[in-house]
């Protein structure tokens, strides 16, 4: 018989920290931080809450290009938009409900600016970007994209006029969101109306933590979290029963753990420090390509 999942903690995120001069973020969580493996196959969360932009003539609003080796950054737009563009010639455009799912594998260069039309009128930026290890076999794929769109998302109606889920990957009430993961997770961006209701079960052992972007909600009637706060749970019990005590949005991550060694140095991720060595070597050498500003 299963039972309600109890909670390790309610955590504020970092003070706001700019990331190039684009993306004004708080991060929650961080690959090595005091969470441990209680937060893998996550590594990272960074939330760009609600926040406006002036507009502007700089058609590159945002961060320059980087490296990424290792793993996944999977970013999650609300409101506003975004450009990218990689050193393997692929680009595209991150619309509000739209969602990016990049494979970086063997490692690529990246830029993520503001949107040019966004840039030149100015608009609220919302959005989260996860960074989301991948297995030792998979470190080194081949890097590619899952560009998903908003109309694409799966769709669950909460009973009751609750509100509704939008299943980005993984399954819940039988509907399976389109992302393609390397190791089981489930992501849910949940949205609910006052007195709305909503329940999840998830295996004892996958980790599972909850941002809430706005409103109040009561979590399996014990614990109270608001705007801002991260929900963490223990690996006790199943299931989660979300009660909303306002119009709330909140985005829901669970995931099968990784039981691997992880090494990070900035933006490369692996298993061993000999890998994160060559990793440096392979960048300076120019293996990842080059990107243009």
């Amino acid at each position: 018989m299963s039972i309600e999942r109890t909670i390790t903690g309610v955590y504020r995120g970092a003070p706001f920290h700019w990331v190039g001069d684009g993306f004004r973020v708080s991060n929650y969580f961080q690959s090595g931080n005091n969470f441990g493996r209680k937060i893998s196959p996550f590594l990272l969360l960074d939330y760009h809450a609600p926040f406006h932009y002036a507009p502007t003539d700089n058609q590159k609003r945002g961060v320059g290009p980087h490296p990424h080796r290792g793993f996944e950054t999977v970013t999650l737009a609300f409101a506003g938009s975004v450009t990218h563009h990689d050193s393997a010639g692929n680009g595209g455009i991150i619309d509000a409900g739209d969602v990016q799912w990049m494979t970086a594998g063997k490692g690529i260069l990246h830029r993520e600016y503001h949107e040019k039309n966004f840039a030149r009128s100015g608009g609220t930026l919302h959005a989260i970007q996860l960074w989301v290890n991948l297995p030792r076999a998979h470190k080194m794929d081949e890097p590619h994209y899952q560009g998903i769109v908003a109309a694409h998302m799966g769709h669950v109606e909460l009973p009751d006029n609750s509100g509704y889920v939008r299943i980005i990957a993984g399954k819940y009430q039988g509907t399976k969101g389109p992302a393609r993961t390397y190791t089981p997770i489930n992501l849910f961006d949940i949205h609910m109306q006052p007195g709305g209701h909503a329940h999840f079960s998830f295996p004892a052992h996958e980790n599972t933590m909850m941002l809430v972007m706005s409103g109040a909600v009561t979590i399996n009637n014990t614990t109270s979290a608001t705007a801002a706060d991260f929900v963490l749970f223990d690996n006790t019990g199943e299931n989660i029963t979300i009660n909303a005590q306002s119009v709330a949005h909140l985005v829901l991550l669970n995931g099968e753990p990784i039981h691997e060694p992880f090494v990070q140095y900035g933006p490369f991720v692996m298993t061993t420090e000999q890998e994160i060595r060559t990793a440096i070597d392979d960048f300076n050498s120019g293996a990842f390509g080059n990107l243009e500003n």
